[in-house]
């Protein structure tokens, strides 16, 4: 018999971050993840996951409301419905749900995990399959501190951890942001990859005082300068060539994706799949940027394990991530809910070898970490 659906239950999850993350957005103490699991009515259970950064300091879905959302619209329209077709099941939850990527992407990823599950292969096999079994990592320096984030980064090419860093920019004066990145470049040296990350935090005209000087130091990647309602300004900073600027915020859909392409404005493309909606739709938008000739990025919302992995399943079907990923979210929280931690050694993620995700759950810690 064809298997169905038969249940959809959601958890919010606190976890603590290893140190206080800074951005021009927020400022993070802890990591807010909610937790979908689908059972099914052959005894699979997929999981799937949704965070947001700072409740609702980043964009419209809070963890409670993708829950709340999740309990009395998704699982209504998808409990009882075939649990093997999930192109199906994401056409019937598009036409009821308006938005909501992040709720859609993790309930996506709990359907795929549950059908890879189902079929004994890796979620990535769904996506045409793996090209690569591991996949490069940066780091994210959000301290705040200078010298704590060169320490920081230093730990990181000791430990074979990491060896691109990404700063967190744009809450300081224009001054002090350049004193602190070159500071930070200047330690690590030539050789280790160093891209920023503005948050929308400057101006255009900020932004434009900033490329030159950030070029001269050694910048490699610009992440979303300014606004991302301000395309045009993105293309003109795009078309200045002085460092590649990559889109993130402004991404959020293949609409976007479309409209970044066809007017320039971006070199490279952040792909988050909770930003774009789900796994189809970030595959969708690799598809735009493979086509339109745009670099790739692996980008994240500072998931823990379980999104993180889904988008590692997915980012290791693409030949060519030019500026690798970031999919370090796991690392930055003090403990994890996986019975098995994520390996990340020599500078990789290594993708686990089992059927759907490849993990399985520490029940204990989801029942520790649950919010009450």
């Amino acid at each position: 018999m064809q298997p169905t659906i038969v249940d959809v239950s959601t958890h919010i999850l606190d976890i603590p971050t290893i140190r206080p993350h800074k951005m021009s957005v927020a400022t993070m103490q802890c990591q807010t993840m909610v937790l979908v699991r689908i059972k099914t009515s052959d005894g699979i259970e997929g999981i799937g996951e949704a965070t947001t950064i700072g409740g609702l300091n980043y964009g419209g879905e809070s963890p409670e409301s993708i829950k709340t959302n999740i309990d009395a619209y998704f699982a209504p329209l998808i409990v009882g419905q075939p649990a093997d077709k999930p192109a199906a099941l994401r056409v019937r939850i598009d036409k009821a749900i308006k938005a909501n990527h992040f709720a859609k992407s993790a309930v996506e990823s709990a359907i795929y995990d549950a059908c890879a599950r189902r079929l004994g292969v890796p979620l990535s096999a769904l996506f045409g399959g793996a090209v690569h079994d591991e996949i490069s990592v940066a780091w994210t320096l959000a301290s705040g501190d200078t010298d704590k984030d060169i320490a920081e980064a230093r730990q990181m090419l000791d430990a074979r951890r990491h060896n691109i860093f990404k700063l967190k920019v744009g809450m300081r004066p224009l001054k002090d942001d350049l004193r602190h990145i070159a500071a930070i470049k200047s330690a690590l040296g030539d050789d280790i990859s160093v891209r920023i990350d503005v948050n929308q935090g400057w101006s255009e005209t900020q932004a434009l005082r900033m490329l030159r000087p950030l070029a001269d130091i050694g910048v490699e990647l610009v992440e979303q300068p300014i606004h991302e309602k301000n395309l045009a300004g993105m293309a003109r900073l795009t078309a200045l060539g002085i460092v590649p600027i990559m889109a993130d915020e402004a991404l959020k859909g293949r609409e976007d994706g479309f409209a970044l392409a066809a007017n320039q404005c971006a070199d490279v493309f952040a792909i988050k799949i909770e930003q774009a909606g789900g796994l189809l739709r970030a595959r969708d938008l690799i598809g735009i940027a493979q086509a339109a000739d745009i670099a790739l990025y692996g980008g994240t919302m500072l998931e823990g394990s379980i999104s993180t992995l889904a988008a590692a399943h997915l980012f290791a079907t693409v030949d060519k991530l030019e500026w690798g990923t970031e999919m370090f979210g796991p690392l930055l929280l003090q403990d994890d809910i996986l019975v098995e931690r994520m390996d990340y050694s020599d500078f990789t993620l290594k993708l686990p070898k089992g059927p759907g995700l490849g993990v399985t759950l520490d029940e204990d810690k989801v029942r520790h970490y649950t919010r009450k």
